[in-house]
């Protein structure tokens, strides 16, 4: 594992050779939390990996075995310009190429949940709990909590979750469709490993047209979504990796896929 750069309690590690990239909270004695400045390196570091080839899937964590971030940094709030504060959503958002993993462990809150809520995958250990707890600041989430998780679950459930500020054990996040899987904590790594490699058995190029596709379901009419994924379905008929795959069916062998 080849570190990258060092940001602010956030260490970014490549692996060339498995093609990933794995995104750490690195502030394990204060439960992960990510402070402002964090925030703000955050979409720097989701532009940087958006341009590397070499890397194919992103994993998010926590360090240590016991939380993934508890949230933000709380007196901070009140130093920062509101103006500055109305775009926190900016820096959470996740790259477009690559499939984005997040590796949820004991509390996931705030600004750590509204992160894990922008990637693909959320892959939880048993002992997770998920929660916005913002209401008991006199605050609501600020970086798309709110949104991410209506569309997700629901007005009725977002409500009862966001509004009581209440905290989503594992299961029930699992029921309401705001975790991919929920395994036990021993197996956490080892099921993420498995996504991984799940995941770069396919063509990079195929993964990021059908993630923009299904990213757009969310914001346009059905009409309009139909017709973006007929364009898409034509432009991946064109690619090197759709030949590659229909010869290995033919051929029944494994597909070798390079992404053009």
């Amino acid at each position: 594992m080849e570190a990258v750069k060092q940001y602010d309690h956030i260490r970014v590690e490549k692996n060339s050779e498995k093609k990933t990239a794995t995104i750490v909270f690195d502030r394990p004695e204060k439960m992960n939390f990510i402070s402002m400045l964090a925030r703000s390196q955050f979409s720097q570091i989701f532009d940087e990996l958006n341009k590397d080839d070499d890397v194919r899937v992103i994993i998010i964590k926590g360090e240590g075995d016991k939380v993934f971030s508890a949230g933000g940094n709380i007196p901070e709030f009140l130093e920062v310009h509101q103006e500055e504060l109305s775009h926190l959503a900016v820096n959470v958002a996740a790259p477009e190429r690559s499939p984005v993993i997040a590796q949820l462990q004991g509390y996931t809150f705030g600004v750590g949940f509204e992160i894990a809520m922008a990637c693909d995958f959320r892959i939880a250990s048993d002992d997770t709990l998920l929660a916005l707890p913002e209401m008991n600041l006199g605050m609501i989430p600020g970086s798309g909590g709110t949104q991410r998780v209506a569309k997700a679950v629901g007005l009725t459930r977002a409500k009862d979750m966001i509004m009581r500020a209440r905290r989503i054990p594992a299961d029930e996040g699992y029921q309401w469709g705001l975790i991919t899987k929920v395994v036990p904590k021993a197996d956490l790594e080892k099921e993420v490993d498995a996504l991984v490699e799940e995941l770069l058995k396919f063509s990079p190029l195929a993964l990021k047209v059908c993630k923009q596709v299904l990213n757009a379901a969310d914001e346009t009419p059905l009409s309009a979504g139909i017709e973006l994924e007929g364009k898409a379905y034509g432009l991946l008929r064109t690619t090197e990796d759709f030949k590659e795959g229909v010869a290995a069916f033919v051929e029944k062998r494994k597909p070798n896929f390079v992404g053009k």
